[in-house]
């Protein structure tokens, strides 16, 4: 993978900090309100999950998704899903506003792997919405299925999750919070973090952002551009430039840049 210029990732992290403690994709897009995801990926979630990510119209975007930049014919790309969709966390807000027993992250959606016939790969996230378990978002590569076997090694039985503020990612269990790339790193050092600690650091730099905040209250938190002509919304990642909006089941559709990991 290409490795980002100092430029790029520092505009990248600009993007990511506008993505304070929101809600998941779909439940913005929701017209009577956010939809909470649930609190667990149950079999019966991963099924619904695994049910949209292989419905024929969801393959057809994927098809010409990655056919976008002419690696493959959108006929020849015959995406397919593999393995089971796994649950992709993200920081509680509940934990950064400190309230008691909240866990250090939650559920955001469920992640799908999708590859192409010429071995080109990308992640569907799948989250319940008004209308169901949906697809809601299409970004490349596998970074959620890369650092659930990072954490899984690294940390077993712990949560692995994702503080999207920074595009940081960490494995938590007990009370210790673990790096899992460099990003988080450069957040809490090569060999971690206690909880504690760790909540303490989120606290002081997100605290006043919470939803409900005066800077959520002014459109800047929850990780949205501006309404699309659909009448739906675009996640930061989507808008950022590089991506493509396909149509179509209210896919969006992110082309990430990747990051190679630094702790294993």
């Amino acid at each position: 993978m290409t490795a980002m210029t100092p430029r790029a990732s520092a505009a990248m992290a600009v993007l990511a900090a506008t993505a304070l403690l929101g809600l998941a994709p779909q439940a913005a897009a929701a017209p009577g309100g956010p939809v909470p995801q649930p609190q667990a990926a149950t079999a019966e979630n991963r099924a619904a999950a695994a049910e949209a990510a292989t419905a024929p119209g969801t393959l057809a975007t994927l098809s010409r998704f990655f056919a976008r930049e002419g690696k493959v014919s959108p006929t020849a790309a015959q995406p397919r899903i593999e393995g089971e969709a796994i649950p992709v966390n993200h920081l509680s807000p509940e934990f950064v506003a400190g309230k008691a027993g909240a866990p250090v992250a939650r559920l955001e959606f469920l992640a799908s792997r999708a590859v192409s016939s010429d071995g080109q790969q990308a992640a569907l996230w799948t989250a319940r919405t008004e209308a169901g378990w949906e697809v809601v978002n299409i970004a490349t590569g596998d970074d959620e299925f890369r650092y659930a076997r990072l954490g899984a090694a690294k940390l077993p039985g712990g949560t692995v999750f994702r503080e999207p503020q920074i595009d940081a990612w960490y494995v938590a269990g007990g009370s210790r919070v673990l790096p899992l790339d460099e990003d988080a790193v450069r957040a809490v050092g090569a060999e971690g973090t206690t909880l504690g600690a760790y909540r303490a650091r989120v606290a002081r730099a997100y605290g006043d952002k919470l939803p409900g905040s005066a800077y959520a209250e002014g459109g800047a938190a929850g990780g949205y551009a501006e309404a699309s002509a659909e009448g739906g919304v675009t996640p930061v990642a989507a808008a950022a430039g590089g991506a493509l909006a396909l149509g179509g089941g209210g896919v969006l559709l992110a082309l990430r840049r990747r990051r190679a990991v630094a702790a294993g």
